[in-house]
Order: structure tokens, then sequence, then C-alpha cells
């Protein structure tokens, strides 16, 4: 049984992006993640932090994301903080966030209690198209590639439950 469980493990497919590694495997976990009205996942009295990830070769700050209560965007670059403001669009899975001189609109990728990962609107050729964040206290220490693989272990999981059950139907039709 375990050799068929082995057989039938996914691998994480090779990608040289974060955004690529994301496009691969955002649509496979969405169905299993939260929706924005569902504060409860990324704001919290006292403030929730989310750590952001990117894979840019120059990018060693430790940036935090707070979602507070009130609609109060924080963002901390290595401890200088930028205030601001989020809001939900009604009845979308979208988001603006004030910062400084800059207001941006975003879509839900994905959202359960560790990632918050959020797509910037519109064709982003040239920039980074997601604004990549995990609850810190389960992903500091992290580089984005074990973050990848981290957010990979829903597939694997929701696979292993399929393989499981497909494992034990095909016991029983045997001793049947």
């Amino acid at each position: 049984m375990d050799n068929l469980l082995q057989t039938l493990e996914v691998d994480l497919p090779q990608r040289e992006s974060l955004d690529e590694f994301l496009e691969l495997i955002i649509p496979e976990i969405r169905k299993w993640g939260e929706d924005l009205y569902e504060t409860e996942y990324y704001s919290q009295q006292g403030g929730k932090p989310w750590l952001e990830f990117r894979d840019e070769d120059n990018f060693h700050n430790t940036v935090l994301h707070f979602f507070n209560e009130g609609s109060e965007y924080l963002k901390s670059t290595d401890g200088n903080v930028i205030r601001g403001k989020w809001r939900l669009l009604e009845n979308t899975n979208k988001m603006i966030i004030e910062s400084g001189n800059n207001t941006e609109l975003f879509e839900l990728a994905f959202l359960n209690s560790t990632f918050f990962i959020l797509r910037k609107h519109g064709e982003q050729q040239r920039r980074r198209k997601y604004l990549v964040l995990g609850y810190e206290p389960a992903t500091s220490g992290l580089e984005w590639l074990d973050y990848v693989e981290l957010l990979f272990n829903i597939v694997r999981a929701n696979n292993r439950k399929v393989q499981v059950t497909t494992a034990a139907i095909i016991i029983v039709i045997l001793i049947v």
C-alpha cells in the first residue's frame, strides 16, 4: 500500500520564477481557499503580521503587512512603518490598498490561515503580478522557494486524501 501511495506522490514541477509557480499552483488550490469578506483570516485585533515574499535576488528586506480592523493598513519595511488604508469592493474578491502616494487594486488569488496571495489587477508584464504574503509565525525564516513548497503541500495533502480513498476502495473491491 505504501509503495502504491509513493508511486502516486505529486512532485512540484520546476519553474523559473515565483509568478510561474503561482500560476501553476493557484488554480489547483483556489477551491480550498477563503474569500476576502472572511476578514478573520487576515485581520485580527492587535494586528496579524503577514510577511512578504519575493524572488528578486536583491530583495533582502523584512516587509510585514498588517490589515487591521477599521481599514487601517500598515507596511513595515525593516521596522520603518508606512500607514495607509485598505478596503474591499463590495460583492467581489477585490481589495484596494492605499499606502503613501500609492493606490493599488488587487484581486484575491488565494487565502487561508497561512497564505495570503493577492494578484495585482491588470496586465503586469514587467512587474510582479502578485503580492505574496505568509503568516509570519508560520513562514518566518523561509526563502521564497520554501514558501512555494509549503503552498504546494496543499495540493499534495488533497491528492493524498484522494489516493487513500481510491486505495481503500480498491482494497474493498479486492476483498469482496
